[in-house]
């Protein structure tokens, strides 16, 4: 099942959930940007929130705001009980300390699964793992390949696969050219998250079983590309745009209803 259609049958399970619950969910999205990916990405948000019946309250801030006022527009956000889960968007302006903003979220409202005390999954690595299941991969024993560390993809993504028990490997900027070769020959998973236009192409060799994972997203004379070059001789490779960034918009609305039904 690819996606698109994946994505339609969950939201449609979702839309009935939501419909049943006495108290309407209410997403705050706190966006302290401007750039084009970012407004695209909320748009997507809110629409998915009015086709599932979500409540959305969008903030949006000067970028020359000051960390201290982000932080007490997220502490009014945790002590509004009208609120039952909010974001704060990425990226942020250079002169705000990201760590500062996430660990300031209260863990019970946290629904990107964010913070370190947060019991939800990180919507994006969520995603792609329910993804994963839907198709019924077997992770057991597998060799996963992650490049990328943030603590938005990378580490969480992490985290799940060796919950899986799979073989888990995170490559970064730092990883020596020739050992990311080796270890993406290798690979029976690959989840790739670093924003840079087709930085795996056909220099690189894959097992034709291999599944990658698009996370990157990057613009290029007003055009979107992934950090795979579309076309790899693979078993499965999502696209871009049209791929992951379903599965995490997905996902973020799972964990609000996740909050709500279990009174997190």
């Amino acid at each position: 099942m690819e996606i698109k259609e994946y994505v339609l049958s969950r939201k449609k399970k979702l839309f009935e959930t939501i419909k049943v619950m006495k108290t309407k969910p209410h997403l705050a999205i706190l966006q302290v940007n401007d750039d084009d990916a970012t407004n695209a990405y909320i748009k997507g948000k809110m629409k998915d929130a009015d086709e599932l019946g979500v409540l959305v309250t969008h903030l949006k801030l000067p970028v020359e705001t000051k960390e201290c006022e982000i932080l007490k527009v997220v502490e009014s956000l945790n002590n509004d009980d009208e609120i039952h889960g909010f974001i704060v968007q990425l990226p942020l302006p250079k002169h705000v300390d990201s760590e500062k903003i996430r660990v300031a979220i209260n863990p019970k409202k946290d629904v990107d699964g964010f913070h370190p005390l947060s019991t939800l999954k990180a919507c994006t690595p969520r995603g792609i793992l329910d993804y994963l299941k839907h198709l019924k991969v077997d992770l057991v024993g597998k060799n996963a390949v992650i490049i990328g560390r943030s603590f938005i993809v990378g580490r969480p993504m992490a985290k799940l696969l060796i919950d899986e028990s799979a073989n888990v490997t995170v490559l970064h900027s730092k990883t020596k050219r020739e050992d990311m070769y080796n270890f993406l020959e290798m690979a029976d998973i690959v989840v790739v998250a670093v924003g840079q236009k087709w930085l795996l192409n056909d220099d690189h060799t894959f097992k034709e079983t291999a599944i990658i994972i698009d996370v990157g997203l990057s613009r290029v004379d007003g055009v979107l590309y992934g950090d795979v070059q579309p076309g790899r001789n693979v078993f499965l490779q999502t696209p871009v745009p049209g791929g992951v960034g379903l599965l995490t918009r997905l996902a973020l609305f799972e964990n609000l209803v996740e909050i709500m039904k279990n009174e997190i």
